[in-house]
């Protein structure tokens, strides 16, 4: 890690290993500096950010996941004027109107489908 260049961080939320793998790898292949937080539900999440010394950069979460879901989270986000500045972005394999529409509709900056 280089000290004069800033290290993105990053929080990943997905329930799939297998995608939270995949996620690691491809930001492991950027020539930026990242910190990547990986949580695999968003039943801790909220609990997570406010323990934070420092927010994230961005918050990759997940629409469809057990517990918690994406939506769900993100609505608890944006409750909160702690987490105002917070960029949010939908990570999802889903690509229906309906699910992109919640997701901008409650908060999130970006919508991105997942790569099969």
């Amino acid at each position: 890690m280089n000290v004069n260049k800033p290290v993105i961080d990053i929080v990943l939320v997905d329930d799939d290993a297998d995608d939270r793998s995949i996620f690691s790898e491809a930001l492991s292949e950027l020539k930026i500096d990242t910190k990547l937080t990986l949580l695999e539900d968003g039943r801790n999440l909220l609990e997570f950010l406010e323990n934070s010394a420092k927010l994230p950069d961005i918050l990759f979460l997940d629409l469809n996941m057990p517990y918690k879901s994406g939506v769900e989270c993100l609505i608890d986000i944006r409750r909160s004027n702690k987490f105002n500045d917070l960029s949010i972005a939908i990570y999802s394999t889903s690509s229906t109107d309906k699910d992109i529409e919640d997701t901008f509709i409650n908060g999130a900056n970006i919508y991105i489908r997942k790569p099969n």
